[in-house]
């Protein structure tokens, strides 16, 4: 019977002694996802007023991570003014479209400024006069106003190498034009059409944003790339300069205080590269069942 007693008191000393072990890393582990909650990205400090700041970079193609970013910024109501910065020689019609309305739409209830750096054309400057205020350096690369619809034409080669494509098709323009047969004057003209209707598109909102008649923007609207300086002095961008510049006119035409924290904002592709931050966070939240922690503190 003693024996038994003895046995029972080491067992339980062992389970207090696992139990305590345990107790000890489960504390650990809270303060590590709670450490690495609030020091990644910034986003603790999106619980307090400040500026954001986003890159617009690459080919614009209007992908959801960014427009749902720029949703965010929109309903946000810590985020007191924008600087985006662009760095983008341009991308899809419909994609640089969806951005200037995100943009657009911020810039209802708080300040945006676009800072140009080394290149914002054709849908990047698109992206830039969706802001209220552009600032460029000298040699930044901007313009480039117009519509581009390009495609192969391989029609030579496949006869060089025997090969014939044959269709059978609804109507006559359906997939039009071909990259297998030289293009018809009707197919150009059908063509040509749609261009110029994403050219009126573009050509107007510079007209609207940048306060230019449409006689003028016509001048300027032929393709041609600008530095930042010829830029300004044509009035397609506001000033120059860097982020310093863009800050400057938020504070003294937007009266947003000069001790507001500047906090980078990032859509989710991008948002924490090396793996630590909140998706480490997000791993030990959720083993431990805290999985709403971390959504109050968004």
């Amino acid at each position: 019977m003693s024996i038994s007693q003895a046995e029972v008191i080491v067992d339980r000393r062992q389970l207090k002694r696992r139990l305590f072990r345990w107790r000890i890393l489960a504390v650990l582990a809270v303060l590590l996802a709670l450490g690495s909650l609030f020091w990644s990205g910034g986003d603790f400090k999106k619980q307090f007023d400040h500026v954001a700041r986003i890159h617009i970079d690459g080919l614009i193609t209007g992908d959801e991570a960014t427009l749902n970013l720029l949703d965010g910024l929109a309903k946000s109501t810590r985020v007191k003014g924008v600087i985006i910065r662009i760095d983008s020689p341009g991308g899809t019609t419909a994609g640089s479209e969806a951005i200037y309305e995100k943009i657009r739409k911020i810039a209802r209830d708080k300040p945006v400024v676009a800072v140009m750096d080394t290149v914002a054309a054709s849908g990047g400057y698109i992206t830039a006069i969706a802001a209220d205020h552009i600032v460029a350096r000298g040699n930044t690369i901007t313009g480039s106003i117009g519509v581009i619809f390009s495609f192969p034409e391989i029609s030579k080669l496949l006869d060089t190498l025997g090969i014939k494509m044959e269709e059978i098709k609804s109507g006559e323009l359906k997939a039009e034009p071909s990259p297998y047969k030289p293009v018809s004057d009707r197919v150009r003209q059908v063509s040509n059409e749609m261009v110029q209707e994403s050219f009126a598109w573009f050509t107007g909102l510079v007209v609207e944003r940048r306060k230019l008649s449409a006689e003028r923007v016509k001048v300027l609207a032929d393709g041609r790339v600008y530095t930042g300086r010829q830029a300004v002095n044509e009035k397609l961008i506001d000033a120059l300069g860097g982020e310093e510049v863009a800050l400057d006119w938020l504070q003294t035409q937007k009266n947003l205080p000069k001790d507001m924290e500047i906090v980078d904002w990032r859509n989710s592709l991008n948002a924490d590269p090396i793996g630590l931050g909140f998706s480490a966070a997000n791993i030990v939240l959720k083993a431990l069942g805290f999985e709403g922690l971390r959504r109050q503190v968004e």
